[in-house]
């Protein structure tokens, strides 16, 4: 079986052919061009998916909240203009007759995770991914946790400030405002007045200026916040955390030193890791699922 997995973020579509093994072969990325909107969007999906041959299934992993039974958008924020209500899957069937799967994108990177990566054996866990926001997943008994309307896990919309910055939700004083990765560079570049992004941030030349240290380690507390409330809620044996910046041994490790001081003694047993996967485990998380339609 050929099925070619897509990972769609806010900046690029990553793609690769994966087989019966779950093996992944001929990767490939292109600019997401998210402001053309989600039609546009689609149909860029589509011309890719005409370059192969031989293509029996397609599966997608993509930003905004997603019913992935009929594989609809059932809302993003503006983002990818004119994503919501987009039915990709009835789209994608129809121009290339090939069955299709699409899942949101930090549900995909959990199942990936749980098959193949930092949480394979585990019946219960949380994953969250730090990027340009922040996104959730509840992985409860063997399988995913969605919700009403498959909307769980907007970790990243919790209020940790309120009356605080306005988010690209309408919301104030939302998690990702102040942890997500975006968060990170806007405040070291605010502070610093330089034009910095996460990679550079890490350098050894601006990591170890105490401006940016300094701009750092806040971050890592507003991470540790949002971290704090949701075992308090959920009381998770694992949490899997993912996104480009869980690469930077800095900040697992901080996290890891801190967060243990500030819970109560019997939430303390919960594991905090990183994501074994990185980038393949939508990939993976999605193939996994299209292979059984």
């Amino acid at each position: 079986m050929r099925i070619l997995t897509f990972d769609i973020g806010g900046t690029s579509i990553k793609y690769a052919i994966c087989d019966e093994n779950f093996t992944l072969t001929e990767r490939n990325s292109t600019p997401t061009n998210a402001h053309l909107g989600g039609q546009q969007l689609v149909l860029k999906l589509i011309s890719i998916i005409e370059s192969y041959d031989n293509i029996d299934r397609v599966a997608i992993s993509t930003t905004g909240q997603v019913d992935s039974e009929n594989g609809i958008v059932v809302y993003s924020t503006g983002a990818i203009p004119y994503y919501t209500g987009m039915m990709v899957k009835k789209i994608i069937e129809n121009k290339t007759g090939i069955p299709t799967y699409v899942e949101n994108d930090v549900n995909a990177f959990a199942m990936g995770e749980a098959m193949f990566g930092a949480a394979k054996g585990k019946s219960d866990f949380l994953a969250l991914t730090y990027g340009g926001g922040i996104g959730g997943a509840l992985y409860l008994n063997n399988k995913l946790y969605k919700g009403m309307g498959s909307s769980a896990g907007e970790f990243g919309h919790m209020i940790t400030h309120a009356g605080g910055k306005q988010c690209v939700c309408g919301g104030e004083g939302c998690y990702e405002c102040y942890a997500s990765t975006n968060a990170l560079v806007e405040s070291v570049n605010k502070k610093n007045h330089t034009k910095l992004d996460a990679f550079d941030i890490f350098k050894k030349e601006n990591f170890e200026k105490p401006e940016i240290r300094s701009c750092i380690d806040l971050w890592i507390d507003e991470m540790i916040i949002g971290l704090i409330n949701i075992i308090y809620v959920f009381n998770p044996p694992l949490i899997v955390l993912g996104g480009g910046i869980m690469n930077e041994d800095y900040v697992i490790d901080l996290i890891d030193r801190k967060i243990y001081n500030q819970l109560m003694d019997n939430f303390k047993d919960v594991n905090i890791v990183r994501s074994r996967l990185g980038n393949d485990a939508a990939l993976l998380g999605v193939a996994v699922e299209a292979s059984k339609l």
